[in-house]
């Protein structure tokens, strides 16, 4: 898997929770799930690297190639 072509936003926060986008090469957003969000270790099978914490919560249909991640607030790690 060509991992270091995934790219990751830089993370943002409503108060409640912090959030990341992930946007997939093509040969990648082809491995993910249509039916479902993806547990962490199938996202980190398919090569996604973030700190544990972190949900799939969201797909957008017409961008399936830009994955949303959330996790609480105030469980910020170093190399998150």
């Amino acid at each position: 898997m060509p991992s270091e072509e995934i790219t990751y936003s830089d993370k943002y926060t409503d108060g409640q929770y912090m959030y990341r986008h992930v946007i997939l090469p093509t040969p990648i957003a082809c491995l993910v799930p249509k039916n479902h969000l993806m547990t962490e270790t199938e996202w980190r099978n398919i090569g996604i690297r973030m700190s544990t914490g972190w949900v799939h919560y969201m797909t957008r249909p017409r961008e399936s190639h830009v994955l949303l991640f959330r996790r609480k607030a105030g469980n910020e790690e170093i190399n998150s």
